[in-house]
Order: structure tokens, then sequence, then C-alpha cells
């Protein structure tokens, strides 16, 4: 079979496109019109169903109580999370469920079809990117079926007259929310003489661009505000043929008209003044928005999303006059993300949309989204920062031997308003920017992304308390955390099977524990011979994490039960298997490396067997662990002269 080329490769793209997008075109009347709904009764649903159920469709996982994330991550909440947003945006999971709920309950036509939904969060959390993600899915949905050559796209059955929509839902099973807009009705009596099930029916597709079913509301200044924006104007030009009270004068053209049946986004909503917001609340309050001129009102069926940052906000609500706005409105935070593992998914994704060239060596990323995450957190007085910002991430941390007890949803509770402030996604990635164009080798390491942090700090940073803790993240807690990731990377490099290893001191410790803890002895694995538990090994072990005297007892208990209740369960047990031994065998044997300082140190003259040993772990660090030639000579370099200089 012949290779295909670029052009005919796009050319069946494009092929594939327009049948997936082939849609069976609609020509008929409202009496048409019916006889699809008795075959498809959810045609006729109001937008907030519509909304839910475009993204819903796409499909729904719940974390059950029993996945790590719940458990550790969510403090047992057991969360919606929805595959329309998967892939597209990290560590927001509690914003969208709470989206998604707000958008289940206004489907079944409760309170919340009646309020606005508003986004709040600092520049850069993904307000913006949320919603135009929430805006497409419409574009994805089936036609809508309206009223030809209504400007608002009304749903047909709207020409149903009141006086039979009671008997039409007990045919049906379809309620009839909503009346004909002036110009519809005039042509209902004008073009068709009433004849309802004759007026023709169409559908249409929703478009963001083309304003079909999307309505946007850009921020404007109070001189420049005008209700047209919202509701439409009247067609100067057609006031010397028709009457002011005439619909045919009126251009139904603002942001709730072409939002109807679907989406009208309110951006940076609270730099409107408060006249201007009116509007908004009786469209969402009442259903309906003034018509142009003398007109009456216009039925408006939409979901109404606005969003603006923490500073508009609380300006907003202070002002007691807007109450009744307030209580129209419910909030949904967008916080920064506070799970550094998710918010350097959001670099990834950044870099990956971006024309970004260059190397990034392993943990420059995780460096950069740990400093954004420490500047988002507030003080606690159970945990410092770094402890803090690892519990969040789903992190064990160890402490004498244990993991450390700390409740995460005691965390939150302290510092509900927390990820509100710090630094913003735009600021790292300008770092990471910044980085790149400085290095000479088209790459960037941990240790250039915090070197490029500290000048943009230094640079951008105006408040004085912020930059000094900002720069005491960079300076000492990243620093110190990026040289035990290091120490332990490096070693793990230089030592050949380093899991055989730490696998085989695991084993040998259970073993000798469980024998201290039963009062048995050991077999000897090549005399067969039964010993006593060797203490003095057992103890070189745990004093790798501080444990000593009687608490050794203690440990050795603990772990027994451990990974005896993890084998009942049927559970693999491994060498990584317990927080607390695990670090404690990485500190082994990283401790144990005696020839490692003088195979990493250039200053110190290498013999033939230390410089082969050099290249051995310099392209073990290449091809296991994804760093260049240049990046990893520059972070040996680094450890060298910060963790082996002395030795």
């Amino acid at each position: 079979m012949a290779k295909l080329n670029k052009s005919d490769k796009f050319l069946n793209l494009v092929a594939k496109h327009r049948e997936n997008k082939k849609v069976e075109k609609f020509d008929g009347s409202l009496e048409d019109y019916l006889k699809v709904l008795e075959t498809d009764p959810h045609i006729p649903r109001l937008a907030h169903k519509r909304l839910y159920d475009a993204i819903a469709s796409e499909g729904i996982t719940r974390l059950a109580k029993s996945d790590e994330r719940c458990s550790k991550i969510f403090g047992g909440e057991e969360l919606r999370t929805y595959d329309y947003f998967q892939n597209k945006f990290f560590g927001m999971e509690r914003s969208l469920a709470k989206i998604m709920r707000f958008l289940r309950s206004a489907s079944l036509r409760g309170e919340e079809s009646r309020q606005v939904l508003l986004l709040l969060g600092p520049v850069g959390a993904g307000k913006s990117a949320l919603m135009e993600r929430i805006k497409s899915v419409l574009e994805d949905t089936d036609p809508m079926f309206h009223i030809e050559g209504c400007p608002i796209h009304e749903e047909p059955l709207h020409l149903i007259p009141r006086s039979l929509r009671d008997e039409f839902k007990e045919i049906y099973g379809v309620s009839i929310e909503g009346d004909l807009c002036p110009i519809c009705r005039f042509n209902l009596k004008e073009k068709y003489n009433n004849d309802y099930m004759s007026v023709p029916v169409v559908q249409s597709s929703f478009s963001v661009r083309g304003r079909r079913g999307v309505g946007v509301v850009p921020p404007m200044d109070a001189n420049s505000q005008d209700v047209t924006i919202l509701v439409g104007s009247e067609d100067i030009s057609k006031l010397d043929l028709y009457s002011e009270d005439d619909p045919r004068v009126l251009s139904l053209n603002g942001a709730f008209n072409v939002g109807n049946r679907g989406i009208v986004e309110f951006v940076e909503v609270f730099k409107n003044e408060i006249e201007f917001l009116h509007t908004m609340i009786t469209a969402t309050q009442e259903k309906s928005v003034p018509s142009p001129g003398k007109g009456p009102m216009i039925y408006f069926d939409g979901v109404i999303l606005a969003h603006c940052n923490e500073s508009e906000w609380n300006k907003f609500k202070s002002e007691s006059t807007n109450e009744a706005i307030l209580d129209r409105i419910v909030r949904v935070n967008i916080p920064y993300s506070l799970e550094y593992s998710e918010e350097q998914k959001i670099y990834q994704k950044l870099l990956d949309m971006s024309d970004f060239d260059g190397h990034i060596a392993p943990h420059t990323l995780e460096i950069a989204s740990m400093f954004a995450v420490l500047t988002r957190l507030h003080l606690s007085n159970k945990v410092d920062p770094l402890t803090k910002m690892k519990i969040y991430n789903g992190k064990e941390v160890i402490e004498q031997g244990h993991v450390k007890k700390v409740d995460i949803n005691d965390l939150r509770e302290e510092a509900r308003d927390e990820g509100m402030t710090g630094i913003s996604t735009r600021f790292i990635m300008k770092a990471i920017d910044s980085a790149l164009s400085d290095s000479d080798k088209n790459m960037v390491t941990p240790i250039s992304i915090r070197e490029a942090l500290i000048r943009q700090v230094k640079d951008q940073v105006v408040v004085e308390d912020d930059r000094s803790r900002y720069l005491d993240f960079l300076g000492k807690t990243l620093h110190d955390e990026y040289l035990n990731i290091l120490e332990k990377e490096i070693t793990k490099a230089f030592v050949s099977a380093y899991d055989e290893q730490a696998e085989s001191l695991f084993n040998n410790y259970l073993d000798h524990a469980e024998a201290f803890v039963n009062l048995t002895n050991v077999k000897d694995t090549i005399t067969n011979e039964e010993i006593q538990p060797d203490e003095s090994f057992m103890s070189s072990i745990e004093e790798q994490i501080g444990i000593v005297g009687t608490s050794r007892e203690n440990f050795r208990v603990d772990i027994t039960s451990y990974m005896f209740s993890k084998l009942r369960r049927g559970e693999k047990v491994q060498w990584q298997s317990y927080a607390p031994l695990k670090e404690a065998i990485e500190n082994k044997l990283t401790s144990s490396v005696r020839d490692i300082s003088r195979i990493v140190t250039k200053s110190k003259s290498r013999d033939k067997k230390q410089k082969g040993k050099y290249n051995e772990m310099v392209q073990t660090l290449i091809d296991e662990y994804g760093y260049s030639e240049d990046s990893a000579e520059e972070v040996i370099k680094f450890a060298a002269n910060n963790l082996w200089r002395d030795s």
C-alpha cells in the first residue's frame, strides 16, 4: 500500500470531520416538530439541563473512599469528577464538583435555576479558561430547534396557547415555560394568521463566534455602559416606517438575546455599575429581560455565569445596598492549586501548547510548583509550610520514625480561603521563559529556575513581607529540599542495582524485626543455622530516622503489624511499602556510599576506574532519569559543591 502524503492525510481528516459534523437538517412546521418530540421528549429541555447533560454525557467518575487520592487529598470526601474537564484543568476537582452540583440542582428547576453562578478567584487561577471550556461544550451538543426567523432562537413550544399547556403536559410529559417574543408574536398574527401549527421550525447549532446561544458581556466603565449591550436596541432607520411600539423596529442582538437557550457570560462582572446589574438579576430571578424601547418583557432561558477577582467581590459585598443582588448569587471559589503535583501538570500543559523547545531537567517543574504552592499557603501552628505542602499533596511526612498524624481537613478548616493569594501560574511560566533565554545550552534546570525565580521575586513582588518570605522559600526551604531529592537521585544512579540492595535490606530487616517481636530466631540463608535477631543491624537502619533507645521496640512492633496486615489483605509488600522504613533504607544506602564524593567531585583526581564509574553514573541519569548530558553535568556539579564538598 502506497504511503499517504501530507495533503492526502489532511484531506482524509477533513472528510472524516465533515462526516462527523453532518446533521440531518430539520425542515418542517410545529406540527412536524411535535412528532419529533414523541421519540425524544428531552429535546425542549431548558438551558441549565442542556448544559449539565452536555458535560455529564462525557462521563462521570465517583472517587470512592478506598481511592488513595480521596483519602489523602480530599479528606475522605467522595467527589464526582467529570471527564469533560480531565487533562484540561488540574487541582480543581472541588471547584468543578461545586459548579456541576449547581447545574444539576438548577436543571431540576430548583432555586438555583434563578441564581447567578459566580466564579471567584485570583488572577491566573483559570477562571477564563474554565469559562471558555464550559461555553464550548454547547457547540458539540445537538442543534436546537427554534422558530424560523426568531432573533432569540426561541423554543417552538412557546407557540402553544397557554390554555392548552396543561393538556399538552399530560399527553407529552413536557412542561412548557415561557412566551413568544414580540417579533414572533407579531409574525404569528400577521404572517401566519394565528395558525401556530403551521409556523416553520428549523435547527441551528450553538456557536460562540456566531453568537448563537452564547452571549458575552465585557467589563465597561460607567461612561460607556448602555443597557442595549444586554437587551438590544431600536433600529432607528425603521422608526420612520413603523411606530415606536411596533416589534419590527426591534434589534434583539443584546447579550441576553443571543444567549437565550444557552449561556450569558459576565466578564469581571463587578466592574460594572450597580444599575447595569439590575437587568442581570431580573433575567435570573424573573426569567425575563426588558425589550428595547416600549416593548414588553421578553422571556429568557439561559445560564448566567459571571467571574471576578476577590478584591472586586469584597468591595461589592461591603455595600449594604447590594444585598438583593448578593442573595441571587451562588459563589464558587476558583483558587490556585495547592497540590504541587497538579500545579506541575499545568506548567507541562502550557509548555506543550507553546513553541518551547528547550530541555527541561528532572525536578525543574517540581521545584517551581513547590515554590508556587508555598506562596499560597497560610501559616499554621500545627505544621511548618513545607510539611503542610507535602500533606496537601498526599505525601506521608515522617517525624521521629512515624508518619506525622495531621488531619488534612483540620488544616483546611483553619484556612478556608487558602489559595486565593500567592504566586500565579503566569509568574512561574515567565520565570521558565527567562531561565531558558539566559541558558547557553538551551535548557532549564532546578538550579536555573530557582535563580530565575529569585530575580523575578526581587523585581516584581512589591509587598516587602511577601518578598522576604518568598526569598526565604527559594534560598533556604527549597534549596534544602532539592538537595535532599538530588542526593537520593545521584546515589541511586551511583549504586548499581539500587532497588535490589534496598529490597535486600528491607527483607533482612523485616526478618529480624519479626523474630525480635515474636521472641524467635532467624534462619541464616547461607548456613541455615538459627541465629538471634541482629540488634546492631536493626539499630543501624533505625537510627537513620532518629529512632533510638526504647522507641526501637515500638517501631519494630508497628512495622511488623503493618506488613502482616497488608499480607492478609493480599497486598504486595516491598521496600517502599512503609514510609518510615523506606526513608530509613534510603538514608542508609546514601550514607553507606563511601566513594561517591571522590567520583562526583572534579577537584579530586579520578583514576581510570573512578572515571569509568562517573561516566556510568552520568549515563544512568540520562537513560533512566531523563537528563541531558549538559543538565546531568550541571546537577552533579551542584551536588558536589553543596553535598560532598567537604568529604
